[in-house]
């Protein structure tokens, strides 16, 4: 039987490693931290003393690729959200607070009320934002979308999320791919999903689980350090044990960091430019908005969700502020959560986790950088985020990142 080694247990190595396993190959996954999951873990945090997210992620309803996949290791039922698609806002600055609310259906009704907008916009401004999808491969988002209260009040909240990158810069062909199949498609694409407990708890814990149950087998703690290539295939894995011998039907799906994949093979053209995301977890109850999630409007914060004693924070494309001491950051932060949901001033407990290299900067020069799956190496595919998914640096994309490369090892190994 042929055999795939899958290098990194991210959510798109553990994708692709559910996808070949499923296709009867047998799978060894190698994962170089303690645990696998990447930038989409949990873990119990000591100075809050409760368990936290690395990161908050809101997954949309039309997210088919995660969707498919929490179904496929039993998880679907562990996220939670609203029934419909609601989307709360709040502008610190003018005091304002209003409520996105698409209807369910693909012709957008929604639009014809005015207390359904964005405060301040017409239906017509929101017309354009169907056709970033067929953009020039260089224009941005700004370039592409009138300065207007739907572009402030709305665009730059979805655009930083979504890219990880300012509109002024962000690749506006991304940001209308992830467009195209949400809210172009109507609200019952749009109803906000994210994990009720944690997200080892939805997206790593179970998929381990399954593919163990499967006969893959899982090495934590087992970096792969070096691909040996010759004759235009890769012979072997140097592991933590030294080297792993490649049989003649065996291949490799590689899905690293795109730092690490240029590493490991020089040859590789990958993005180089990074945005940070900063969280910051306070130890705090608070009621939740009808969603579970506020955005925000004129502030650092741009994303606040609410669990049972916890609220976290999430300020995406952060380059600006990843040098800044926690202290400060949580100095910064808690005046605008105590504003926003009526707590007390003073600073509780908190944790700032902060990823300097959170995803590659979603810019059309750096999108153009993207790999394909397929390689110049007969036996290697790759998978992550920042592969040419069509996506920005996502789980959606992740995911659909692994399968991909599960398709490529499957026809080309």
């Amino acid at each position: 039987m042929s055999h795939t080694h899958i290098i990194g247990g991210g959510l798109a190595g553990l994708s692709a490693a559910l996808a070949v396993t499923e296709a009867g190959r047998a799978v060894t996954l190698y994962e170089a931290s303690p645990a696998c999951g990447g930038r989409c873990r949990s873990y119990f945090d000591h100075t809050l003393g409760c368990r936290i997210d690395n990161g908050n992620h809101l997954l949309l309803s039309g997210n088919h690729a995660t969707m498919a996949y929490l179904e496929k290791i039993g998880a679907r039922h562990t996220l939670g959200g609203p029934t419909v698609p609601v989307f709360p806002f709040a502008d610190l600055a003018s005091g304002a607070s209003w409520t996105l609310r698409p209807s369910l259906g693909r012709i957008p009704f929604w639009l014809l009320q005015k207390s359904r907008r964005v405060p301040g916009s017409k239906p017509w401004h929101y017309l354009p934002l169907q056709k970033l999808g067929q953009s020039r491969p260089t224009d941005t988002v700004a370039n592409c979308l009138p300065d207007n209260a739907l572009f402030r009040r709305f665009v730059t909240s979805l655009a930083i999320a979504a890219l990880n990158t300012h509109p002024i810069k962000g690749s506006a062909r991304l940001l209308g791919a992830v467009i195209d199949e949400t809210l172009a498609r109507g609200g019952a694409a749009c109803i906000p999903l994210f994990p009720r407990q944690g997200l080892s708890e939805s997206f790593v814990d179970p998929a381990v689980a399954h593919l163990q149950a499967a006969g893959a087998t899982v090495r934590i703690g087992a970096p792969i350090t070096a691909l040996p290539r010759d004759g235009g295939r890769i012979t072997a894995l140097i592991g933590p044990d030294g080297p792993i011998p490649l049989g003649p039907a065996d291949g490799v799906i590689l899905a690293v960091p795109p730092w690490i994949a240029a590493g490991l093979l020089p040859e590789l053209t990958v993005p180089d430019e990074f945005q940070a995301i900063l969280n910051l977890h306070f130890r705090a109850d608070a009621d939740p908005s009808e969603a579970g999630f506020w955005g925000l409007v004129n502030a650092t914060s741009e994303w606040v969700f609410t669990k049972p004693g916890i609220v976290s924070v999430t300020i995406s494309a952060a380059n600006r502020l990843v040098d800044r001491s926690a202290e400060d950051l949580a100095n910064i932060v808690w005046p605008e959560i105590a504003l926003l949901l009526n707590l007390p001033a003073k600073l509780p407990l908190y944790r700032v986790v902060k990823e300097k290299r959170a995803t590659f900067a979603a810019t059309p020069a750096q999108n153009l950088r993207r790999p394909h799956a397929a390689t110049a190496w007969c036996n290697l595919a790759l998978a992550g985020d920042w592969t040419a998914t069509g996506l920005p640096a996502t789980i959606e994309g992740a995911i659909r990142s692994g399968r991909t490369a599960a398709h490529v090892a499957g026809v080309a190994f």
